[in-house]
């Protein structure tokens, strides 16, 4: 209260003004920067893209928010508990009167950190199926095509392509990607996808083996091959993968997808192809063994084909038999075909003696007559089923002329029912109108009763006035009514106007209405009151 008077002079801001205000001077103080704490509140990236959550420590919490663009090109993304370094700008937000970070990277807190998302990554990925046995695939034998994605200015390049030259020179196709920094896991991840859509047979040879192959570095070097995205396209690869990122103690989320791990990149080039000079010792080493296994094969088919020579009788004595056979039945052909040419002529004849002109004539009448016959029956016939389809027809039009007259017939009855119907509805209808009507001007009849009971007209005419003063509100009081006020009196048949008796002081309350004046205050003078629609009465 003391303090008041000292402040009247003090210059007013509006609230826009005064949050314009702490806006600048936080940003001023602080600009840009780096807090640690623990992620809460986190539930995912909002319907526009934006992220809203909070950092914590034991004891403190402040708001924190990343925007659609800058969470797109972060490494690593935001996740509930982890415990993260977030490098932004301390701003305000002035509708609800708190300050807030706008995180620009974000970074875990250490390698504890980062190995406790790899852990919960794995488990995720793990419960998908992505790490079972039954999806990896086998590695082709001696691949045409060998496609590497990998930095191509790194020694893990030249390692690779120094060990294929060693072991089996084959055609190799290297996707340039970043394997570290921001950005680099989508580059991989696209990669791998890259070579998965290359056509078969195109102007670019599809790869028959995928390397995705890094060197050694600390866990924060080798994260990106620990990104979700990664791993997927890793999964999703139709082309046999091997995984070869850093050195043999090093673990990647990558190695568990993969068809195969290798501990380093020149460990992978090894598995990919075999080594020639040993495909040709063992080759020649095949071609001799093959060589002495068809001599010896050989050597056992002529011995036992001797032995079976040996084992099989004189071809004199197999045909023997056979030729005496031969020779009887040649001697007694001639006979048996003189003996057959005598019984087919005998035949002849006796059919020759039964074939004569009369015969002929006889069965040639007998058939005609068989003809005449059926064709008297198929006559009749042909009349008896026209009669009886006739007779058919003629009972199916007596039932269609009965059928049509009884149809008509149960129109005409439900025309007469609707048309009843219709009738008893419209008289029903007409009189639910008419008794709505009636209580309709019942009503209006009771609401104009009731209005002119409450209109203040009806005290007018009981003999009472309304007294208006000049602007023409309604005086309620005498004590509202000063010397020579020109005034209008309202009665049930009319108005009059007025003007207040100067030489006499204003009418006072009478004794037993007066209320008692207080000591503490001076009366205030009684507030006009506006008119209502109806008038006020007093």
């Amino acid at each position: 209260m003391t303090a008041a008077p000292n402040l009247v002079n003090a210059p007013e801001f509006t609230v826009s003004e005064l949050s314009s205000a702490l806006k600048r001077t936080v940003e001023d103080r602080f600009g840009h920067v780096r807090v640690r704490g623990e992620i809460s509140g986190f539930r995912g990236p909002h319907s526009s893209g934006h992220c809203y959550f909070a950092l914590k420590d034991e004891s403190a919490k402040i708001e924190a928010v990343i925007w659609k663009f800058a969470h797109a090109r972060m490494r690593f993304k935001p996740q509930e508990g982890l415990e993260v370094i977030a490098t932004g700008k301390l701003t305000t937000y002035p509708n609800s009167s708190k300050y807030q970070i706008v995180i620009d990277s974000l970074e875990p807190a250490g390698v504890g950190a980062l190995m406790a998302l790899m852990e919960e990554r794995k488990k995720k990925l793990a419960a998908e199926g992505l790490f079972d046995e039954a999806r990896k695939q086998l590695l082709p034998w001696l691949p045409e095509v060998i496609g590497v994605v990998t930095s191509p200015t790194g020694a893990v390049i030249r390692d690779i392509l120094h060990r294929l030259e060693d072991r089996f020179p084959r055609r190799v196709l290297v996707w340039p990607v970043k394997v570290q920094g921001d950005g680099s896991a989508e580059q991989v991840a696209a990669a791998i996808r890259g070579f998965n859509a290359l056509p078969e047979g195109g102007r670019i040879p599809r790869p028959d083996l995928l390397i995705v192959a890094r060197g050694g570095g600390s866990l924060e070097d080798l994260w990106s091959f620990n990104e979700e995205i990664v791993v997927r396209a890793a999964s999703e690869s139709h082309i046999p993968l091997i995984s070869a990122v850093g050195h043999e103690t090093d673990i990647t989320l990558i190695d568990f997808v993969a068809d195969k791990r290798a501990p380093t990149p020149t460990a992978a080039a090894e598995m990919a192809v075999p080594v020639r000079s040993e495909l040709f010792v063992e080759v020649q080493a095949l071609a001799r063994r093959t060589m002495v296994c068809w001599q010896r094969a050989q050597e056992a088919r002529r011995t036992e084909l001797r032995a079976a020579a040996r084992a099989l009788p004189a071809a004199n004595e197999l045909l023997a038999i056979p030729r005496q056979r031969l020779d009887h039945l040649a001697a007694g052909l001639p006979r048996a075909l003189k003996a057959n040419t005598h019984a087919h002529f005998r035949r002849f004849a006796a059919s020759s003696s039964r074939l004569t002109i009369g015969v002929l004539r006889g069965q040639v009448a007998h058939a005609r007559q068989r003809l005449t016959a059926s064709g008297e029956r198929i006559t009749l016939s042909a009349r008896a089923l026209l009669h009886r389809r006739r007779e058919r027809f003629s009972g199916l039009e007596i039932r269609l002329k009965a059928s049509k007259l009884a149809n008509a017939k149960a129109q005409r009855n439900a025309i007469a029912r609707d048309l009843e119907r219709t009738h008893r509805l419209a008289e029903r209808a007409r009189r639910a109108l008419l008794t709505t009507m009636q209580r309709l001007e019942a009503r209006v009849a009771h609401r104009s009763q009731l209005l002119s009971a409450l209109s203040y007209r009806g005290v007018l005419a009981r003999g009472f006035a309304l007294v208006r003063d000049a602007q023409g509100h309604a005086l309620h009081s005498a004590a509202a009514v000063g010397p020579s006020a020109d005034v209008s009196i309202e009665f049930a048949d009319g108005r009059v106007a007025a003007t207040t008796n100067a030489d006499q002081p204003a009418a006072t309350a009478t004794p037993e209405s007066q209320p008692k004046p207080r000591e503490a205050k001076p009366a205030a003078p009684k507030r006009v009151t506006k008119p209502v629609d109806q008038g006020s009465l007093f």
